[in-house]
């Protein structure tokens, strides 16, 4: 049976949504291939793990007196959790303490949404140490997450969107010139914060005093803003694509009923739920009532989107429909989504999708491990670089 490290929590202002999202991966883990091992980010970036964290009270309760504190060593090829105990030497010796290991692990399953885990800052140090783990790479997870160099290299693959342009916390210092260039665009607008999810500091800006409301919101959270031009009553379809590389499939298509402007985190997250379910409880038409010529040119503009940023594992990617026109507005890459009650649609459960992303994460892992990561040469023996600095 293999340990899996299930890592959630982190850094990011959807901390909560993380931890929802970690539960939901050990619930639904298949019990008689793997042995779930909670790993808990605090808000201030502790490591924690222990059997407690497995029920969901203990968050509800901020109740974390039963979790041990772990951590990585960081050395390539250690693939233990650490922890720090307390050892007696001798019958009557004094107490000293001493690094132990806590648990083997096999493989990561990231579940951390937003900054610090959805970026590729978390996978960067499980590259380091040589741990596979589910999900997309440090390169393909930094440009999933950051909107604007996203939607270059949709450009460079001729995938539709809407008109854009970005810009720095520092040149609002110039705000004539950004909102100048915001109504060159033309109202309406969405103005987001470049590298979060969730909805998480976003709004929609109709005249120039709520797009200005909407730049301050945005700058709070990140340092690069977007704006994009609104498309006016547009349906939103999504689609979630699981694979690897040319090997990929498309789930079925959802669209969200009942929302106007923007779904809000509260819609996604808080109404109508459980405290287990995140966007499943979110009211939608699944499969959605399209055509079948518009259900094939999104598959094939999910696909496309997929493989553009190098993706593996799970995506959703979320469409905006303006009668016949597709527009891709963003992908959502796994830990950000599982889209699991996609998938549930097209016939694939819950468990065994987290089988088939542990799975793909062996298949990367190995590809990976095949690669030469050193080059002997004689260059300090032939350098005349001088002893001294």
């Amino acid at each position: 049976m293999e340990n899996i490290a299930v890592v959630f929590g982190g850094r990011s202002v959807e901390h909560e949504v993380s931890v929802i999202t970690g539960m939901q991966i050990m619930e639904n883990m298949d019990k008689t291939k793997y042995n779930p091992i909670p790993l808990y980010i605090t808000k201030d970036g502790k490591f924690l793990s222990g059997e407690s964290l497995k029920d969901f009270s203990n968050f509800k309760n901020s109740d974390f007196s039963q979790a041990v504190e772990v951590f990585f060593k960081g050395y390539n090829g250690d693939n233990n959790l650490y922890t720090v105990a307390s050892k007696k030497s001798g019958l009557f010796g004094k107490e000293s303490e001493g690094l132990e290991v806590y648990s083997k692990i096999d493989i990561v399953f990231p579940a951390l949404h937003g900054t610090y885990g959805e970026d590729g800052c978390f996978q960067g140090l499980l590259e380091l140490i040589s741990l596979p783990y589910v999900g997309c790479s440090v390169m393909p997870a930094a440009v999933g997450m950051d909107k604007v160099i996203m939607k270059k290299v949709f450009q460079s693959e001729n995938i539709p969107m809407t008109d854009y342009f970005y810009f720095y916390r520092e040149d609002w210092e110039d705000r004539e010139r950004i909102i100048n260039k915001a109504e060159e665009l033309g109202y309406n607008l969405f103005v987001k914060p470049a590298n979060l999810g969730s909805s998480v500091g976003i709004n929609k800006a109709k005249n120039r005093e709520s797009f200005i409301e909407a730049v301050e919101v945005a700058i709070r959270y990140d340092r690069k803003v977007l704006v994009e031009k609104a498309v006016e009553n547009p349906r939103e379809i999504n689609a979630a694509v699981l694979g690897y590389e040319n090997e990929v499939i498309v789930s079925a298509c959802e669209e969200p009923i009942g929302w106007k402007d923007l779904l809000k985190y509260e819609d996604k997250y808080v109404s109508g739920a459980k405290g287990s379910k995140g966007m499943k409880n979110q009211k939608k038409n699944l499969p959605a009532d399209i055509s079948d010529e518009l259900r094939l040119k999104i598959e094939e503009y999910a696909k496309l989107a997929f493989r553009a940023i190098d993706a593996m594992g799970d995506a959703r990617i979320d469409f905006l429909l303006d009668g016949d026109n597709i527009y891709v507005n963003e992908i959502n890459t796994l830990p950000g989504s599982l889209a699991f009650y996609l998938w549930e649609e097209s016939g694939i459960s819950f468990k065994e999708l987290i089988t088939k992303l542990i799975e793909l994460s062996k298949i990367r892992y190995n590809q990976k491990s095949e690669n030469i990561t050193s080059y002997d040469s004689d260059l300090f023996k032939n350098t005349s670089y001088g002893a001294k600095l």
